[in-house]
């Protein structure tokens, strides 16, 4: 929309005021923490794990209670999400809105409470594959979420935004400068960026160079990475030689094109898988996510973007998620720069002050006990005890391209029973499948294979509940005002 250009300075300067006050101006590395896990550490000892490694920026997908409760009195900020099943919810009633806010924002926010800094009202919601599902419930969900906040006196502290993927927009070419939202998205976007310039907030977006890889075999692979590329894409007068720079480039155009250039812009997501698919290894994780954190440190910014104030980056993701839905693909539960059990996979410099990634402490382990194919067992029909157990535990490293793809046809069996018998906390009903598993106390892991051991998931259960009880109270609240 053209503006008078008086006006348009105005609302410039008004903006970059905004820009300067906005809680990104202590830019740091932070994390994604997803709790989609068979094997679910204690959230105390996550934060320990966080504070350990001097991370002080937390994104996470939904208000865990037991969460968000071991993160108060921390100071560590965070980004808290609202699933987008809910959306439909809180978009329709005030109520509903404003018991969201109170139960999961303002109860953990008095002295000495949590450091919630923004609200992620869905996740991904305009993904092109929801074929519109979430997309006109968006806007009715922000503005009663910010009413909430405004009721609480939280709304000049507390940042509404929306987590987009990069799907959201796209270029003539592959052109950053040709940057345009989709088509169908640009009523909507145009209310959103509208509405987070008001507000304060920044555009927030996931960014993904392994899946472009992934998803096109023509995808030059060098260009996937920070060192350099024969695949560099020219703009007229700049130079591309990384897919992030390409693709935060284009998102720039983009708000750019709706008038809004200047907008900050968050990463929410972003990172490398370490297993689950070709590509997806130990070593291009630790290039990927090492490249990408010295080129954020490093405050050049991008050619649109040159020597731009530094920017939140939230890596994807903090642990690995063994129950996450596969349907993207295998590599979707080994996201983690800590294996589930807080283990550093690889040394990592995240630019916070320490050198390297240091583990998690005192976790609690089930004993050192693992259950494999008996040797004298009759193998011939395993291969339904073998779909029993993975359909319950995690198996996707024994698939093409996976750490364990090459242990063979016993080391297979052997791998399968023993992720189902630790998911079952080691129960020694678990390891028997008709007589084909037996129990052993000396480790299968066989190279860069490694046969888990458990660990104890306590306050899982408890979370859960309560946030059940919390949902159920909110349906009954509904119906007593006439809702339903």
């Amino acid at each position: 929309m053209l503006q008078p250009r008086f006006t348009t300075i105005l609302l410039f300067s008004c903006f970059l005021c905004c820009w300067v006050l906005l809680p990104m101006a202590e830019s740091a590395i932070g994390v994604n923490w997803g709790t989609i896990s068979s094997h679910r550490l204690k959230p105390s000892t996550v934060v320990h794990l966080l504070r350990d490694n001097k991370i002080q920026k937390v994104k996470l997908f939904e208000a865990d209670p037991d969460v968000l409760k071991a993160l108060m009195g921390t100071g560590i900020q965070v980004m808290v999400g609202i699933p987008n099943e809910i959306l439909s919810l809180l978009g329709s009633s005030s109520l509903a809105a404003d018991f969201w806010v109170r139960q999961n924002v303002s109860s953990y926010m008095a002295k000495g409470g949590a450091d919630i800094r923004y609200i992620a009202v869905g996740n991904e919601p305009f993904l092109s594959s929801y074929n519109g599902q979430f997309q006109n419930l968006v806007m009715p969900a922000i503005t009663n979420i910010q009413q909430s906040l405004v009721k609480a006196n939280l709304a000049g502290y507390v940042k509404i935004v929306v987590p987009c993927n990069a799907d959201a927009y796209e270029s003539s070419g592959g052109l950053p400068s040709q940057g345009v939202f989709r088509p169908e998205l640009t009523q909507i976007m145009t209310q959103l960026v509208q509405f987070l310039n008001t507000n304060g907030s920044p555009f927030v977006v996931n960014i993904y160079p392994f899946l472009s890889l992934y998803d096109n075999a023509d995808f030059p692979q060098e260009y996937a990475f920070f060192q350099g590329t024969t695949h560099s894409v020219t703009d007229g007068s700049n130079v591309y030689t990384n897919a992030f720079d390409g693709n935060y480039d284009t998102l720039v155009a983009a708000l750019g094109k709706l008038g809004y250039g200047q907008m900050p812009i968050v990463i929410g997501e972003i990172g490398w898988p370490s297993d689950g698919a070709v590509g997806a290894n130990i070593t291009a994780a630790r290039v990927f996510n090492q490249g990408l954190v010295y080129h954020i440190v490093s405050n050049k910014g991008t050619p649109l973007r040159p020597n731009a104030p530094p920017m939140d980056v939230y890596l994807f993701g903090l642990l690995d998620e063994g129950a996450k839905s596969t349907l993207p693909g295998n590599f979707e539960r080994h996201w983690g720069i800590f294996s589930f059990d807080g283990q550093a996979k690889y040394p990592l410099n995240l630019g916070l002050g320490n050198k390297e990634l240091r583990n998690a402490k005192n976790v609690q382990y089930l004993p050192s006990r693992w259950c494999v194919a008996n040797p004298s067992g009759d193998l011939t029909n395993v291969v339904n005890h073998m779909k029993i157990a993975c359909s319950a535990a995690d198996c996707t490293t024994l698939n093409y391209g996976g750490s364990c793809n090459g242990i063979g046809e016993k080391g297979n069996i052997s791998y399968a029973f023993n992720s189902y018998y630790q998911l079952r906390m080691q129960d020694s009903r678990s390891c028997e499948f008709d007589g084909l598993g037996m129990v052993t106390f000396l480790d299968p892991s066989i190279g860069d294979c490694h046969f888990l051991v458990g660990v104890f998931d306590k306050g899982l259960n408890s979370s859960t509940s309560q946030t059940t009880y919390q949902w159920w109270v909110l349906v009954l609240l509904l119906i007593l005002h006439g809702a339903f």
